[in-house]
């Protein structure tokens, strides 16, 4: 395996939550598709056409987080539960809070509907 990457899906609102997330993490957009710009666009509805289609956020570190918006049109809707979460994995305990189990882990869901589990794994000796 090359590596892995996290795919977000939102209700027309990834371009205020990428933005979010650079904010949060730094790193840069490496791509950024609207659905006006593909081929066909401009028969899309007119609300429709400014939505990202493609979005990449690559974070120091390497990791991508990549999202799109999903279209009313095509009976598309995204629906936030309890079923993943994007893990970090931090350089220091600082970041988490320590466990019984031998590590720090920390979980919160932001305001976009995403949970996260931040982890670190402290040195056994």
């Amino acid at each position: 395996m090359l590596g892995t990457n996290t795919y977000f899906n939102f209700n027309g609102n990834t371009e205020e939550a990428m933005q979010f997330y650079k904010k949060a993490f730094g790193g840069e957009f490496t791509s950024l598709q609207r659905f006006g710009e593909m081929p066909g666009g401009e028969k899309m509805l007119p609300e429709e056409q400014n939505l990202l289609m493609h979005i990449t956020l690559t974070v120091p570190g390497g990791h991508v987080f990549m999202a799109t918006d999903v279209l009313k049109s095509m009976e598309q809707k995204v629906v936030f539960g309890n079923n993943s979460y994007v893990c970090i994995h931090t350089e220091s305990e600082s970041e988490t809070d320590k466990t019984f189990w031998g590590a720090y882990c920390g979980m919160l869901k932001d305001k976009f509907g995403v949970q996260w589990l931040i982890t670190y794994t402290y040195p056994q000796n």
